[in-house]
C-alpha cells in the first residue's frame, strides 16, 4: 500500500526535495484529480488527489525518485458550449512538468470528440499515445556560473536553432550532433567567438509538438512554434539518452556557454499551445481547466479567439494563466540560468481583450519582478490580429525586433528610390520610434534576415519565394520579401555571383555599423541557403540546416566587420545623437553630419530627392557623451561612413571641416582586406556602385 501524505499546494508541478516528491495541480472546475505514475514496463497506478487549497490539488509522495514518469486524470464537467471539457479518459500533462518523455502519436483517442461530429465526446484512452511528465533532479553543480550581464549596446546576438546548427558540423562528435551538448561544444562555441556574439537567441527549445498535418505530409515542426510545456527543454534536442536528462544536458550547455562570454536568451512562445482549436488534440491544459487558460469566443464558448494563427491564444487576464507563465519565466532564469527572453508574437501577451494595450497585465508584472525586470526582454512587436503591428509601442526595459529597420535596409540595397530619410533614421538607431518614450538606441533589435522568411544568401538570390517542399502548393510564407536577385533566378555564376556577394556584404557592413544591437541568423556568415524556400518551418532537414562548408572570404569579412563595430564605441553608442556640437566635449563639431557626395551638409531637397541613392554621414568619436563603466569619458576615433546604393560609382568629396587625412578601414567593394589606403580632405574618392566605404580619420 503506497503511503501518501497531504503535501503542499505551492509549488505547483512535481517537486523532488532528496526524500519524495511533492505534486500539486491547479484545476477550478475539477470534481476529482487522479495522479497517474507509470512503471517501466507502462503499467499505469493511480493516487487520488485528495488535499485541495485554493483549487489546487496536492499530495506528497514519500520515496518518488527523479525519472518518475507521471500525468494527470482530471475528472469534471465536459460541456464544449460553457466551455468546459474535463474527461478522465484523457492523459493529461503537467503544465509544470520539467521534463518530458516521448510524443505525440495522432491517434483518434488523443483528441475529445470522435472524428467527423465535433459536438461528440470520445471516452477512448489516451494514454497509450501520449507523453509522460517526469519528475526531474534539481540539483546541479553550477560552481561558479555568474551570467555575462553584458551591456545591451555591447551586445551581438546570433539567433539559432539547435539541431539546424549543429547536425552537420564536422567538429562535433556525431553522438551529440543536433543536441544541447553540441551547442555548448568547443567547436561551436570557438566559432561564435570569432564572429564577436556576445548572446545566442536559441529558437524554441521548450516541449513542443509536431503538427498531425504535418505528420502525414512526412514533415515535422522544425521550428518549435508550437508549445506543450512551458518548463521542459525539448526532449528531441538531449543526446544523453537518460531520463530527464534533458534537463542536465541544458544546464551544462548554458553553464559552457557563459563560461565564454556568451548569454543564452530563448525564444519563448506563451501566446498559445499545441492544442490548437476546438477540433485540436487534449493534451494538457484543456482538460485541466479549458476556461482558466485559453481566450474563448464569449458568444459560443465552444471556439476559441485566435490572435496568433495557430487555433488559440492564451487568456492574458486569467490570474492563472499569467501564474504559469511568470512562474515559467523566473524558473527559466533561477533554475536553468538563462540571460533573457525573445517573446514570439509579443502583442498578444498584450492582449487583455481585444486591443493591444501595452499596459495590460503581463508588462505590469515583468516590470515588477526583480528577477525577470533584470534580463534581457525583446519582443516580437506584432501578431495577426487587429491593431497587432507594435513596433516601437513596447514598455521601457523591453528591446524589440525593429521590422522597420529590416524592410528599409532591405529596400535601400535592392534600390528603391525615396528612402534616405528612413535609411538615415534606422542607422542612427530609429530614435523616431524610440526616443520619445525615453529609450536607448539598444532598444532597436537590428536585423536583414531572421529564421522566417529568406536567409542572407536568398535574399540576394531570389525574387520569388520557392517552397514547393511544404507541401502547400507555394501558397504558405511571405509574398513581400523586399528582395532582389541581382538578375537571375536562383544559383548564379560570374559577375552575378560577384554582385551578389558584394550585395551580402552591404547589408552586413549596414548591420554592424547601425547603432541598436545587430543580429545575426545562423549561417548567413557561410552564405547558408534554404533553396528560395522562405518558411522552412517543416523542413528538418538539409534545406534548412547550416551547411558548414565555408564560404572563407564572406566569413573573414563577417568578422572584420564585426571587430570593428566592438573596437568602436561610435558604433555602438548607449544614446542618441544630438545632431550639434556636445556641451563639455571640448570638440566644436557635431557628434554626427549627414552630407552629400559632393562633401556639404544635406539640406531639405537633398533628403527629398528621390531619385537620391547615396549620401556620407560624420561620426564624431570625440562627441560621445556617455561615460564607461568606472565614469570615464569615452573617446573613439572618427569615421566617414559612404553609402552608394546606386548601381554605378560615385566620386564622394571628402570636407575639409572634418579632418585632413582620412584611411579606409572597409570597403564592401572588396572581396578581401586590402593595403592602407589613404585620402586628404578635399580629395575626390570614388565609390563602386552598391557599396560602403567606411573611412577613418587619422
Amino acid at each position: 500500500m503506497r503511503e501518501i501524505w497531504p503535501g503542499d499546494p505551492y509549488p505547483l508541478g512535481a517537486t523532488y526535495d532528496g526524500a519524495g516528491t511533492n505534486f500539486a495541480l491547479f484545476s477550478e472546475v475539477a470534481d476529482r484529480v487522479d495522479l497517474c505514475l507509470f512503471d517501466d514496463e507502462g503499467g499505469e497506478e493511480c493516487v487520488t488527489l485528495s488535499e485541495v487549497e485554493g483549487h489546487v490539488w496536492h499530495c506528497y509522495l514519500p520515496g518518488i525518485q527523479p525519472g518518475q514518469r507521471y500525468g494527470y486524470r482530471v475528472h469534471g464537467p465536459y460541456d464544449p458550449k460553457q466551455g468546459q471539457r474535463c474527461n478522465p479518459r484523457k492523459l493529461l500533462i503537467d503544465p509544470y512538468a520539467k521534463a518530458i518523455e516521448g510524443s505525440v502519436n495522432w491517434d483518434q483517442a488523443v483528441y475529445g470528440y470522435t472524428f467527423g461530429d465535433p459536438a461528440s465526446r470520445d471516452d477512448s484512452d489516451s494514454a497509450p499515445y501520449v507523453p509522460r511528465s517526469v519528475v526531474i533532479n534539481p540539483f546541479f553543480g553550477w560552481g561558479h556560473d555568474r551570467p555575462p550581464q553584458t551591456p545591451y549596446h555591447d551586445t551581438v546576438i546570433y539567433e539559432a536553432h539547435v539541431r539546424g546548427l549543429t547536425i552537420r558540423h564536422p567538429g562535433v562528435p556525431d553522438r551529440i550532433k543536433g543536441s544541447y551538448a553540441a551547442i555548448g561544444h568547443p567547436a561551436i562555441i570557438d566559432h561564435l567567438t570569432s564572429l564577436g556574439v556576445t548572446a545566442i537567441e536559441l529558437m524554441p527549445i521548450h516541449q513542443f509538438v509536431t503538427d498531425h498535418i504535418l505528420e502525414k505530409r512526412g514533415l515535422s515542426n522544425y521550428w518549435g512554434y508550437n508549445t506543450i510545456g512551458f518548463f521542459a527543454p525539448h526532449n528531441a534536442y538531449s543526446s544523453s539518452g537518460e531520463r530527464g536528462g534533458q534537463v542536465l544536458e541544458f544546464k551544462a550547455m548554458v553553464k559552457a556557454l557563459h563560461e565564454a562570454g556568451i548569454e543564452v536568451i530563448l525564444d519563448v512562445v506563451y501566446n498559445h499551445t499545441a492544442e490548437g482549436n476546438h477540433l485540436g488534440p487534449t493534451l494538457s491544459m484543456r482538460g485541466i481547466d479549458n476556461a482558466n487558460y485559453y481566450r474563448l469566443v464569449e458568444s459560443d464558448n465552444r471556439y476559441y479567439m485566435d490572435t496568433t494563427g495557430t487555433g488559440n491564444s492564451l487568456l492574458m487576464r486569467s490570474p492563472h494563466a499569467l501564474q504559469l507563465i511568470m512562474d515559467s519565466l523566473r524558473y527559466w532564469v533561477t533554475e536553468m540560468h538563462v540571460d533573457g527572453f525573445r517573446f514570439d508574437l509579443a502583442s498578444s501577451l498584450a492582449r487583455e481583450l481585444h486591443d493591444v494595450d501595452r499596459l495590460s497585465a503581463f508588462f505590469d508584472l515583468v516590470q515588477q519582478d526583480p528577477v525577470l525586470s533584470q534580463v534581457k526582454l525583446i519582443a516580437e512587436p506584432w501578431d495577426v490580429g487587429p491593431g497587432g503591428y507594435q513596433v516601437g509601442n513596447f514598455p521601457a526595459r523591453w528591446t524589440e525586433w525593429n521590422g522597420q529597420y529590416r524592410d528599409t535596409i532591405r529596400d535601400v540595397w535592392r534600390g528603391e528610390p525615396a528612402r534616405l530619410p528612413e535609411f538615415a533614421s534606422r542607422l542612427t538607431g530609429s530614435s523616431d520610434l524610440y526616443q520619445l518614450d525615453s529609450r536607448r538606441p539598444a532598444a532597436s533589435i537590428n536585423f536583414v534576415t531572421c529564421h522566417d522568411g529568406f536567409t542572407l544568401e536568398d535574399l540576394v538570390s531570389y525574387n520569388d519565394k520557392h517552397n514547393e517542399a511544404n507541401g502547400e502548393e507555394n501558397r504558405d510564407g511571405a509574398n513581400d520579401n523586399r528582395s532582389w536577385n541581382c538578375g537571375v533566378e536562383g544559383p548564379a555564376t560570374g559577375p552575378v555571383a560577384q554582385l551578389r556577394e558584394q550585395q551580402k556584404r552591404n547589408f552586413l557592413a549596414t548591420l554592424f555599423l547601425s547603432q541598436g544591437v545587430p543580429m545575426l541568423s545562423h549561417g548567413d556568415e557561410l552564405g547558408r541557403t534554404q533553396g528560395g524556400n522562405n518558411n522552412a518551418y517543416c523542413q528538418d532537414n538539409e534545406i534548412a540546416w547550416v551547411d558548414w562548408t565555408e564560404n572563407w572570404l564572406f566569413l573573414d569579412f563577417t568578422r572584420r566587420v564585426s571587430k570593428l563595430r566592438r573596437e568602436h564605441p561610435v558604433f555602438r553608442r548607449r544614446r542618441f545623437f544630438y545632431g550639434r556640437p556636445v556641451r563639455g566635449s571640448g570638440d566644436p563639431l557635431s557628434d554626427i553630419v549627414w552630407l552629400t557626395p559632393g562633401g556639404t551638409e544635406m539640406e531639405d531637397q537633398d533628403w527629398n530627392n528621390g531619385y537620391a541613392k547615396a549620401l556620407a554621414v560624420f561620426l564624431n568619436g570625440e562627441a560621445i557623451t556617455e561615460p564607461d563603466s568606472r565614469g570615464r569619458r569615452i573617446v573613439d576615433d572618427s569615421f566617414l561612413l559612404l553609402f552608394n546604393a546606386h548601381y554605378e560609382a560615385i566620386e564622394f568629396t571628402i570636407p575639409s571641416d572634418y579632418g585632413e587625412m582620412w584611411e579606409t578601414e572597409l570597403d564592401t567593394a572588396m572581396p578581401i582586406a586590402t593595403g592602407t589606403r589613404m585620402c586628404r580632405a578635399g580629395e575626390a574618392v570614388p565609390v563602386a556602385g552598391r557599396s560602403v566605404r567606411v573611412l577613418r580619420r587619422l
